[in-house]
């Protein structure tokens, strides 16, 4: 088949009908890959169960709608997401969500598939409260990338899609040592990379009987009794757990952030599969999915936020407990000037992603790994700037070590840490050594923010007004100031109070226009650098819009 053909709806069911032929046909050792969170030994038959379920939706359709690929996704999502079973099915479902938003013209081509893997990434990330790497997680995401990077041809991106997919399968156990120690992969990407296959097998026309079949682990991988994977992180190891899942409608005051925090602390493995696949509208409908010890109080938070339907209940067995365990400078910097001076430095820079985008834009995880990528970096020492979370440092982590490359996550805050860690940088030293004396450049820097106040409030530091100026040094405030001058000079003055030579000054437009940067010199104890001045105290001004703030200071 071409490379630049597409697959309408006819095409797409059959690609349902093969995909279900094929976890059928691999049912069993999936399920004997199923160690993770808990060892149920049912990946393989949820998957398949959710699949089926599909396939029986889209069957639905009449024979105009079924030559819609859009209307065939849309169906095949519908019956996956109401028919998941497990969290290994849930996370499918998402899959399959993720093609139905992205099939909107009415077929599959390669741009499409690229669409459809990244929505389906921030779905499943949006549906599991606490995923883990080395699971369906990972190997999605390693799948999104590849296909992203890949030409614009249906078969290239798929083909594309399969290879990666299968090659961080095949790292998942260096990742999770319950999978290591079991000598296995994770079951749920092996489904992945089944349902993947059955794709590319559709797209060359390749019979259903000839299809590619071989074996998942690495050579010596014995199966085991097992739980397959599902991207959620065990964190009791609780015995005598029950298996919980419904349909839920909403109603009344719930949203979906309020149920989470409702079902938080009832249990692990929680997994809330928004049904609705408009990504602008409310959630009004999901897909739970937890593992509780203590189900009765669970389900009756269930019934009070809204109408439940296909309640299933199952007894799970224990639950291991998870364990997880050409050089460059990567910089997370927001697009602008502060990007190019990372740039210029030497850094490879990467804009984050707002966790309030749509969902298929692609997360600032994925945009970390396909630098790795672009760039064939075997070891790189990230920059997080305070503009990443602990989960998506966690996350890009252990993207980097399925990719087999070497990542140092330094502790720098603040923009202008990163600034000072990048200026001692030492290609030449050991990893080890260069990241120490980077961390200790960003950690000897005493660092301020700059910020209007919103509202009138009494902080710390005193009273404030609307309009104010907020200086926040660490977590509290520093002080308050009538106007962003005073501001500047009285935290510099204090932040000079116990020593430095070199303050270094990150500047907006607004910022900049309000500053006298000639009368800030002359208040400090001898200014020089970029601004006239004595010789005890350096001063280096940078422009910086795209700061969430006014300005920031740095001194050291």
């Amino acid at each position: 088949m071409a490379s630049d053909v597409s697959l309408d709806g006819t095409a797409l069911l059959s690609w349902a009908e093969r995909a279900v032929d094929a976890l059928s046909t691999r049912r069993e050792e999936i399920n004997g890959l199923n160690v993770f969170p808990v060892p149920d030994a049912d990946t393989g038959s949820n998957m398949t169960y959710t699949m089926e379920a599909a396939l029986a939706e889209a069957a639905k359709l009449d024979d105009g709608e079924k030559k819609s690929a859009h209307a065939v996704a849309a169906a095949l999502a519908a019956g996956s997401v109401r028919g998941a079973r497990g969290n290994s099915g849930v996370v499918l479902s998402q899959v399959i969500s993720g093609m139905a938003q992205a099939a909107a013209s009415g077929s599959l081509d390669g741009g499409c598939l690229k669409n459809s893997l990244s929505i389906a990434v921030r779905l499943v990330d949006r549906a599991i409260t606490e995923p883990v790497e080395g699971t369906v997680v990972t190997v999605l995401r390693a799948t999104a990338v590849a296909a992203g990077q890949a030409g614009d041809g249906l078969r290239e991106t798929a083909a594309a899609a399969v290879e990666a997919a299968r090659t961080a399968l095949m790292k998942t156990p260096s990742q999770l040592e319950v999978l290591r120690s079991a000598g296995v992969v994770d079951a749920g990407g092996a489904g992945l990379v089944v349902l993947l296959q059955s794709l590319l097998d559709e797209i060359e026309g390749i019979s259903r009987e000839d299809g590619v079949v071989d074996s998942f682990g690495e050579p010596g991988a014995r199966p085991a009794a097992s739980l397959g994977s599902t991207g959620c992180e065990t964190r009791h190891g609780r015995t005598n757990q029950l298996e919980i899942m419904c349909f839920l409608r909403l109603t009344g005051d719930t949203t979906l952030e309020t149920l989470r925090d409702s079902l938080a602390d009832g249990g692990d493995s929680l997994v809330l599969a928004p049904v609705d696949t408009d990504p602008d509208g409310p959630v009004r409908a999901v897909t739970v999915h937890i593992h509780s010890a203590t189900p009765g109080p669970v389900i009756e938070e269930l019934f009070h936020a809204g109408e439940v339907t296909d309640l299933r209940l199952e007894v799970l067995p224990g639950s291991p407990q998870v364990e997880t365990r050409h050089r460059a400078v990567m910089a997370v910097a927001p697009d602008g000037p502060l990007a190019e001076l990372y740039r210029q430095a030497g850094a490879i820079v990467v804009t984050p992603v707002p966790s309030g985008d749509r969902p298929d834009d692609t997360d600032t995880v994925s945009k970390i790994l396909a630098e790795l990528r672009t760039h064939g970096i075997g070891e790189v020492i990230l920059l997080p700037n305070g503009l990443l979370s602990r989960r998506e440092m966690v996350s890009a982590e252990l993207a980097a070590h399925a990719a087999e490359r070497t990542m140092t996550i330094l502790p720098t805050a603040r923009l202008v840490s990163g600034i000072a860690a990048l200026a001692v940088h030492d290609p030449d030293q050991p990893v080890a050594v260069d990241s120490y004396a980077m961390a200790e450049a960003a950690g000897s820097m005493r660092t301020a923010v700059l910020q209007r106040a919103e509202k009138a409030a009494l902080t710390l530091a005193g009273p404030c007004s609307r309009g104010d100026v907020l200086v926040t040094s660490g977590t509290g405030v520093l002080l308050v100031a009538d106007d962003l001058q005073t501001a500047l000079e009285q935290t510099c003055t204090r932040l000079l109070g116990r020593g430095g030579e070199l303050v270094t000054l990150l500047l907006t437009d607004e910022a900049a226009s309000e500053i006298d940067l000639a009368r800030f010199t002359d208040h400090l104890p001898g200014a020089t650098g970029s601004i006239e001045g004595g010789a005890d105290v350096e001063v280096m001004v940078y422009p910086a819009e795209g700061l969430a703030h006014l300005a920031e200071i740095g001194v050291e």
